[in-house]
């Protein structure tokens, strides 16, 4: 969703254009995802109860407000296949009074529609090949249930080397989704165990199924010019979020953005993403924030919270 290097600004890009991320990356591991960045001025103020926050890895080491409505943390530090270094205790951050996800369960004190503490986690789908390089990552097999049936591999040479890669498919993209989102899960379970560990005062449920979680879609992020691999590779996250016990998965994104990577999916034939509520960024007010839950929906749900700008971000549950 946030932070970082992505943009909140939606971007139409040509149908056959691939959208690659603006990070420079360095090996053979791309952005495979980014989050928006911050903008100036807000509209609420820190320790409203009225008002939910967002953070992630931008926000680590500093005071976050207290108390808020809600809060929704990122997992990951920037791309899909890191980690926030202050999700819970780590060598950066040891103790769990820094911890993000400490911070929105012991903090939230309720009082909107929203539960009092979420998820959000990056997203993308770097395919086989990125900047000349094989992903790292890349399936190269898939599991029984993927719908788009086998991950097979491939050979493909580029820059005078050869490599055996999994296939550019529906099937490798469903179960790119679906390591990453079962990653996510597990570091959330890590993180919640950490906390625990250390203090006894406010328990961190480490079970992924506690929380909502939602998938930080936007065209910053490195993604193919193929919809379709694009819509497999959400809808593999989706499928593990819900192997783990996940009830609730909805979508950060605008309709731009939203459209230019899955295509649309604002019909049943979209299968998971038929319908997962919305979350949508751009105000720059709380009071435009508000407005903006009478936008339509871009999965053909519903609007369930809108963000305007702040240091952290203020979200507004509709």
């Amino acid at each position: 969703m946030h932070k970082g290097v992505s943009t909140r600004v939606p971007v139409r890009l040509a149908a056959q254009a691939l959208i690659v991320s603006a990070l420079v990356i360095a090996g053979a591991t791309p952005a495979f995802a980014a989050r928006p960045v911050h903008g100036g001025g807000g509209g609420g103020s820190a320790g409203s109860n009225t008002t939910g926050f967002d953070v992630s890895y931008p926000e680590c080491g500093t005071t976050l407000p207290t108390p808020t409505a809600f809060g929704i943390v990122g997992v990951n530090g920037g791309l899909a296949n890191d980690l926030n270094s202050c999700l819970g205790p780590s060598s950066s951050y040891p103790s769990y009074t820094e911890s993000e996800l400490y911070w929105a369960v012991s903090t939230a004190v309720g009082g909107t529609s929203q539960p009092n503490t979420s998820l959000y986690v990056n997203t993308a789908d770097p395919g086989n090949i990125y900047n000349g390089k094989p992903i790292a990552d890349w399936p190269t097999s898939a599991i029984g249930t993927d719908p788009y049936g086998i991950c097979a591999t491939t050979t493909v040479t580029t820059r005078g080397h050869s490599y055996v890669v999994g296939e550019n498919s529906d099937a490798c993209a469903w179960q790119y989704g679906y390591n990453k989102a079962g990653q996510d899960a597990q570091w959330l379970t890590s993180a919640a165990g950490a906390i625990n560990a250390q203090q006894t005062t406010t328990t961190v449920p480490a079970t992924p199924g506690s929380y909502p979680w939602w998938l930080d879609v936007e065209t910053a992020n490195t993604w193919q010019s193929d919809t379709a691999m694009n819509v497999a590779d959400l809808q593999g996250m989706i499928a593990a979020f819900e192997a783990a016990g996940v009830t609730n998965v909805g979508a950060y994104s605008t309709s731009s953005q939203w459209d230019s990577i899955t295509g649309g999916t604002t019909s049943s034939a979209s299968g998971s993403l038929y319908a997962i509520p919305n979350w949508i960024p751009g105000a720059t007010t709380l009071a435009a924030a508000q407005s903006n839950c009478s936008q339509p929906s871009f999965t053909g749900g519903s609007v369930a919270i809108t963000q305007w700008t702040g240091s952290p971000d203020n979200d507004y549950a509709c």
